[in-house]
């Protein structure tokens, strides 16, 4: 094999060999166009693409892929559903991103990238004089807030599309999105406007979660989020996908059990999952064994006619949670994922009485699937 020799990639009209050439170019790569008519020195109907034989591999892939490596036209404006994935361009943000982009990648649909900064506030100390240098301050300030936030994003985005490039995750189109605000109410704004199919965000490890209870943004977003919420702990690899196997689904043997099943079904419909029901109570009916026996027995045989790739037991459970009960008596975790419905919650008892989701949150470092019902 000779790197530096020049073949063939493609033959196009000169029309479609540009835009390719151009495309291929921006990505590093060194293109040549030939004429294959050589009697006729000019640029002809056969235009041959040629790049160096040690950059074929990568040519073919961004070809193959060239919705998602151009430049998308502003004039042309498509609504599709969307994965919204925030970031803060942090090592665990980027191993959320990896999950995301493999679900859409199986799902066929594609990624957003959100990022949302703070501007500054101004002073309230300040003198009437001092308004106007005040104001103008603030504004310089906040624009070089978003021309940071725009430069980072856009370096965060480049990681992404060379891990593309590179085969090691799946080739989706995406498109970024930065913008002002606190990052839990641009996020929430963002799912009650777009309605995307799953928001996946990143989370720190739990010991680190309990010293940060207040003002998690995950925590509010999993509260108030009215679409699936899919959080990845810092501390499992951003494979996880690949290996999930072992499912716990927590449920109140109520209809809301049945579609959040059925959610969970149709974002994992070709795996192969072992996913163990345990019930967790209302306070009211936490006395009351008997029907609650009858019931799972009920959901158990609901579930086995129902979701036929998946395997389905029932287990038990010690409340409260905590990470403990889901860890083999080595120390391993015992289980891949955490699956739970959520239902909505008035302010007052958000902040008083917290959803099973936010509890579990602060107490495990085990992938978690929440959905709304």
């Amino acid at each position: 094999m000779t790197p530096n020799r020049l073949i063939t990639l493609a033959i196009h009209t000169y029309e479609k060999a540009l835009p390719i050439k151009n495309l291929l170019e921006r990505e590093g790569l060194y293109v040549e166009l030939n004429n294959v008519n050589l009697a006729s020195p000019v640029v002809s109907a056969g235009v041959r693409i040629r790049v160096l034989e040690a950059d074929l591999p990568l040519a073919l892939r961004i070809v193959e892929n060239f919705e998602i490596f151009a430049v998308p036209d502003p004039d042309i404006i498509t609504e599709k559903r969307k994965i919204l994935v925030p970031t803060d361009f942090s090592e665990c943000s980027y191993n959320a991103a990896i999950p995301a982009i493999r679900i859409a990648a199986r799902l066929k649909c594609e990624i957003e990238f959100i990022y949302a900064y703070m501007t500054p506030v101004g002073r309230e100390d300040v003198q009437l004089s001092d308004v106007y240098d005040y104001e103008m301050a603030d504004i310089e300030a906040a624009r070089m807030l978003q021309t940071e936030a725009e430069s980072l994003m856009s370096r965060f985005a480049d990681r992404v599309k060379d891990a593309m490039k590179d085969g090691q995750i799946p080739v989706v189109k995406y498109s970024t999105l930065v913008t002002e605000g606190l990052p839990e109410e641009v996020v929430l704004e963002y799912t009650r406007e777009h309605k995307p199919l799953m928001v996946v965000m990143g989370t720190r490890a739990a010991q680190k979660k309990e010293s940060e209870l207040i003002g998690s943004v995950t925590a509010e977003v999993l509260d108030g989020c009215r679409v699936p919420a899919f959080t990845i702990p810092e501390t499992v690899d951003p494979v996880v996908l690949e290996r999930t196997k072992r499912v716990a689904f927590f449920c109140n043997l109520d209809q809301e059990d049945m579609l959040a099943l059925d959610a969970l079904y149709r974002f994992f419909p070709d795996l192969q999952l072992d996913v163990t029901l345990f019930h967790v109570p209302r306070r009211s009916l936490r006395k009351s064994i008997m029907p609650a026996k009858q019931t799972e027995e009920n959901l158990l045989k609901y579930c086995r006619e129902h979701f036929a790739n998946y395997n389905f037991t029932i287990g038990s459970l010690e409340l409260p949670i905590n990470e403990g009960q889901f860890r083999t008596p080595d120390g391993k975790m015992d289980y891949d994922l955490l699956c739970m419905p959520n239902k909505r919650k008035s302010v007052f008892l958000r902040v008083f009485n917290p959803s099973l989701a936010h509890r579990v949150l602060f107490r495990t470092d085990i992938p978690m699937i929440v959905i709304p019902v």
